[in-house]
């Protein structure tokens, strides 16, 4: 038996593929249900394609919306990279999809079988043994299993037991999320949009028919709360010379949909399990949000633990595990952290507009493929 610890997009997606595998696994979340506060994530082709291997992909469609092209700007919409995603679509089957984060969750949770899931149940501290493994519980209850995965994100409790010398950084940068109903202009319905200005950010993602995601990066001290009375007046300032669109949906989000959090990730750390445990997604190698990969990497951890596991082709799985997913993860946290800070260059901003305007389409593309593929393919 294995425990699945957290019921994010990364323990719910690794109970659907232990599910469709046979892998015997009881799922624990400390959350009473779903928590619908948040905003959206991207669903780029190599988490899709998991999607349709689990049969959920039309579900998933039907919650979200296609992002058809993707493009990084001036803060006047001068585009500085323009993808639009038929190669994609032509390569994958499907471009990305933006959907809200409670929406995907309520999607995969639901394909989980209800005893199969204990929610409201928070791990306190686990013991390895020779019999398996101890979880306590934060209700003074125990239980014994076989193995456990670790899916309960960037401050796993877990993690912190396993590799207590691991350590989360922070970006330099502070982010504002915001989900409005506010109608976007239809050339903005089906475009995935980020506008770098000098030492800001901008990202502009549909998610369904009636809902709006953005995001608003700025450097920032960490640990900075605000005054929620003048939130939006303080951040139209600091969007104050970027395009009417941006400050049309500040203005059109209502304050306590706007949410506020320090970008952080991991440090990378040289290795993610024990004879007995298991590290996912970011819970091992939690990323920036600079490349729409956070998710997508858990999504991946899941598919491709529960098929080592299934075809038990070595004896230690975990060790296996990370084997075949350590190189790309590393990359993308690696990659997503530097652009992170290209993107919020000051007096350098215009040699990195003339740069990444001259980009040559080949390289893009590479990199794109890179991403989008499976590591097996």
């Amino acid at each position: 038996m294995y425990a699945i610890i957290g019921a994010g997009i990364g323990g719910l997606t690794t109970a659907l593929a232990f599910k469709k595998l046979g892998i015997p696994y009881h799922l624990y979340e400390k959350a009473e249900s779903i928590n619908a506060i948040g905003a959206g994530i991207w669903l780029a082709p190599n988490a899709l394609k998991v999607y349709e291997w689990l049969g959920i992909l039309d579900q998933i469609k039907d919650a979200g919306n296609s992002i058809d092209r993707i493009t990084i700007a001036t803060a006047d919409l001068k585009p500085l990279t323009d993808s639009r995603q038929d190669e994609a679509k032509e390569e994958y089957g499907y471009s990305t999809i933006a959907i809200h984060r409670a929406e995907l969750q309520k999607v995969l949770a639901k394909n989980v079988a209800n005893s199969n899931i204990s929610w409201g149940k928070g791990l306190e501290s686990y013991t390895e043994t020779n019999k398996g493994v101890e979880l306590q519980f934060l209700d003074a209850t125990t239980t014994t299993v076989d193995f456990v995965i670790a899916a309960d994100g960037i401050n796993s409790v877990i993690r912190k037991q396993l590799f207590p010398e691991s350590k989360i950084r922070y970006s330099g940068q502070t982010c504002w999320r915001g989900v409005t109903e506010y109608k976007l202009p239809e050339e903005f319905n089906h475009r995935g949009l980020e506008i770098w200005g000098k030492e800001t950010r901008f990202g502009i993602s549909k998610l369904s028919k009636d809902k709006t995601s953005w995001f608003a990066v700025v450097k920032s001290k960490p640990f900075l709360t605000d005054d929620r009375e003048t939130l939006k007046e303080d951040l139209l300032k600091k969007y104050n010379d970027y395009t009417t669109v941006v400050k049309d949906l500040i203005e059109n989000t209502e304050t306590s949909n706007i949410l506020r959090n320090d970008i952080i990730d991991l440090k990378p750390i040289k290795k993610w399990y024990s004879d007995k445990v298991c590290l996912l997604g970011d819970a091992g190698h939690a990323t920036t949000p600079n490349m729409g990969q956070g998710g997508a990497q858990a999504i991946e951890d899941a598919y491709f633990l529960a098929k080592i596991i299934a075809e038990n082709k070595t004896k230690n799985a975990f060790e296996e595990f990370q084997k075949v997913r350590y190189k790309k993860v590393s990359s993308i946290v690696n990659q997503s952290w530097i652009t992170g800070k290209i993107a919020h260059l000051g007096f350098g901003s215009i040699i990195r507009n003339m740069v990444f305007k001259n980009l040559p389409k080949s390289l893009i593309d590479k990199k794109m493929h890179y991403v989008y593929k499976l590591d097996n393919e």
